[in-house]
């Protein structure tokens, strides 16, 4: 069942170039904010602050009343709902609670909010059963501005405080520059800043630079102290100097190729190109120079992934001679690095252990090692106990299983984590990370990053801007503070019928159980990708209705092949809960015989070349989804079918890859030299395409007029149906 309202009890890789390459949206609300300020003295924040409000009785009543100190004034709304006061406390600050000094007219149901900016707002408490007197009640947030939202009265009267009392304690303001060094001995090592230690507690960094000031304020709310980057240039200095500001610092990348994982990234000669090693050299020497003096640098990393890159450009003995040319290349950058910067440390980072023999015998300039792990985060230790290595390390990716670490499902399509086990792959991540005590330095949990795509809705804490249940466990496991309303969960995600063979274009039932922990109404949506069949990871809105018994009446897409399937549930408070299945799309059945079926086809051209070639006109009567005729790129060009003998049909199916007309005719002819229309299409949309078409002939031909892309004509199937 899919409940618009459902009380529920309150809870007590791909590949990895993802991370270097995210174009990712900004976000749509702003949160809270301490990091220390929670341990710090607790006092009155709002008293003499600039107060505003949505309306005001009269004359006398004025917003600054409720912050004067001065019991005998108050503030007082019109008589109606949704009224505000609000409060601008100089400065951000950590808030522990709020004291209401209600007149009369008191509220019955109000929410606290608090705001960076005073613009986007997020929910520090929420109270419904408002007793008027004085009233404390306990808040959970950061922010400079603070805002009482009144949503029922409790009279007839408006709202009206004698007082509105904000208590916290102050922002700590930013941090200073300071020496950070790699200390200890074999075994018992530890970060110092300053000589105080450090542990990373940190995120891999998403949004753009631009929006470092907007996002900032968050992470540090989460308990964050670190984020991590993959590129450092001239870009860089604001995105420093926000972290600085909010006590966050930085561990700032420099990429190399071929950098991000299998498949990704340009090939590099580590061996002979000593022109790109030397502007490599260059460009990290000129940006360490630029930055080495500024408060937000926590270390420097050089490159990301690239020894298992390497991988994708060389094979055999060849391949391990690059990767000890990699490796000594890192060391040589180390060593220029920490010669223009004796005061920050220097690692690098790679996916998985493998890299580490390598750094082992060829980089002792490293200070530190650094790794990429998901699902095998709890394996680590042992790799490095079984290595033999003497330098600790920190984890720079890592996180719930990667869709390179799970099996796939009945479509072929990996076995996305639920929300629950995401949220719980964190905790478990983080858990075995910091067990290895001496050793493990800390990390940067994947992924700080508000893109909505197939990879964000895999890692991102906020996709799309909204939190989900693995945000709140790395606010949890980092000592920080989050919003006291939590996401819907969704459990149980099923499709009706056979999920292996969905007619494209027809419907699907999708259900599914969902718990709303705070008993916000929820409202769902749907979305599908084809990931799976065009590596497209974009994911795009499904048309949907609501059954009488909750369930959700879903339209496959046009296309067929495998589809992932998105379920959303938002509860109106910021939180999304998001979980996954897929569907095998098929073309719609047709009654009747496909007289086209293994009968001689020709085309006007077909592609000889390319991943699967040739792509001949017989692909496309073969009975075979998984073969597909091809056309030059170029208009008009066409296919035909001889049918051995002048035959009667009354349907046509088009089975298009994503190569689709636009526009095209459905031909017949008696003697393949003179031909009739019995079927026009002028805004063809691909996918499977049917048609009820009345013919007659020996022949009959698809005349491509019109490409729906830059590339040729595609076709997995074209059938001739006689009933």
């Amino acid at each position: 069942m899919l409940p618009d309202r459902v009380p529920g009890a309150r809870r007590a890789r791909p590949p990895l170039l993802i991370a270097a390459v995210l174009a990712l949206l900004a976000g749509l609300f702003t949160l809270a904010h301490p990091s220390t300020a929670d341990a710090a003295e607790e006092r009155l924040l709002s008293q003499g602050g600039t107060a505003t409000a949505s309306s005001e009785e009269g004359a006398g009543f004025g917003a600054s009343a409720a912050f004067d100190g001065d019991r005998s004034t108050r503030w007082a709304s019109e008589w109606g709902d949704d009224q505000w006061l609000q409060v601008d406390l100089g400065a951000t600050a950590s808030l522990s609670r709020a004291v209401l000094r209600w007149e009369g007219a008191y509220g019955r149901a109000f929410t606290i909010q608090t705001s960076a900016d005073g613009q986007d707002w997020a929910t520090a408490a929420t109270v419904t059963n408002g007793t008027g007197g004085v009233q404390e009640v306990a808040l959970n947030g950061t922010g400079r501005h603070v805002r009482l939202l009144g949503t029922e009265r409790g009279t007839g009267y408006g709202y009206s405080l004698w007082e509105f009392e904000v208590y916290g304690s102050a922002d700590p303001g930013p941090i200073q520059g300071g020496v950070v060094e790699v200390t200890g001995s074999q075994g018992d090592w530890q970060l110092t800043v300053d000589g105080e230690p450090y542990t990373v507690k940190g995120l891999t960094w998403g949004p753009a630079v631009a929006d470092a000031a907007r996002y900032m304020p968050d992470l540090a709310s989460m308990g964050v102290n670190t984020i991590r980057t993959w590129g450092t240039d001239a870009t860089t200095a604001p995105l420093l100097d926000a972290a600085a500001a909010n006590g966050v610092r930085v561990i700032a990348g420099f990429w190399l190729q071929p950098g991000g994982g299998p498949g990704s990234g340009g090939c590099v000669d580590y061996v002979n190109d000593h022109d790109y090693k030397g502007y490599q050299l260059y460009l990290m020497n000129e940006w360490v120079a630029a930055y080495r003096d500024h408060p937000g640098v926590l270390m420097w990393n050089v490159g990301n992934e690239s020894l298992l890159g390497l991988q994708n450009c060389y094979s055999g003995a060849e391949l391990e001679a690059q990767r000890d040319a990699y490796a000594q290349f890192v060391n040589d950058a180390a060593e220029e690095i920490k010669a223009l910067d004796p005061d920050h440390p220097v690692t690098s980072t790679d996916a998985w252990t493998g890299a580490w023999p390598y750094y082992q015998e060829h980089s002792p300039a490293l200070d530190l090692l650094a790794v990429n792990s998901y699902g095998a985060v709890c394996d680590i230790e042992q790799t490095w106990n079984e290595g033999g290595y003497d330098r600790p390390y920190i984890l720079t990716e890592g996180g719930p299983a990667g869709e390179w670490e799970v099996e796939d499902d009945v479509n072929g399509v990996p076995l996305e984590p639920t929300d629950v086990q995401k949220r719980d792959g964190y905790r478990q991540a983080w858990d075995c990370l910091m067990g290895h005590e001496g050793v493990a330095l800390g990390g940067t949990l994947f992924h700080y990053g508000t893109e909505a795509d197939f990879g964000g809705v895999w890692f991102n804490l906020l996709p799309g801007g909204e939190r989900r249940l693995s945000y709140y466990a790395v606010a949890d496991l980092f000592g920080g503070q989050a919003p006291a309303n939590t996401p819907p969960v969704i459990s149980g995600l099923t499709v009706g019928g056979d999920r292996t063979a969905v007619p494209a274009g027809e419907e699907f039932t999708l259900d599914a159980d969902i718990a709303e922990p705070d008993g916000d109404a929820v409202t769902h949506s749907v979305m599908v990708s084809s990931k799976y069949l065009d590596d497209n990871g974009a994911l795009t809105p499904a048309t949907f209705t609501r059954n009488g018994d909750g369930t959700l009446e879903v339209t496959a897409p046009s296309r067929p092949g495998p589809w992932k399937v998105y379920l959303l549930a938002r509860d109106g408070q910021g939180n999304v809960g998001i979980e996954t299945t897929s569907i095998g799309v098929v073309p719609p059945p047709v009654d009747g015989t496909n007289v086209a079926q293994g009968r001689p086809t020709t085309a006007s051209s077909h592609q000889a070349e390319g991943d699967g070639a040739p792509f001949l006109p017989s692909h496309a009567t073969d009975g075979n989804q998984d073969t597909r005729w091809a056309s030059d790129w170029s208009d008009p060009q066409w296919l035909q079918v001889d049918l051995g003998s002048v035959t009667s049909f009354d349907h046509v199916q088009l089975v298009w890859e994503t190569s689709f007309a636009r526009a095209y005719e459905v031909q017949v002819s008696d003697n393949g030299t003179d031909w009739a229309t019995v079927h026009r299409v002028t805004d063809g949309q691909g996918g499977a395409e049917t048609a009820a078409v009345q013919g007659s002939g020996r022949y009959v031909r698809v005349l491509g007029t019109q490409r729906g892309t830059g590339w040729g004509y595609s076709l997995y199937e074209f059938g001739v149906y006689r009933s």
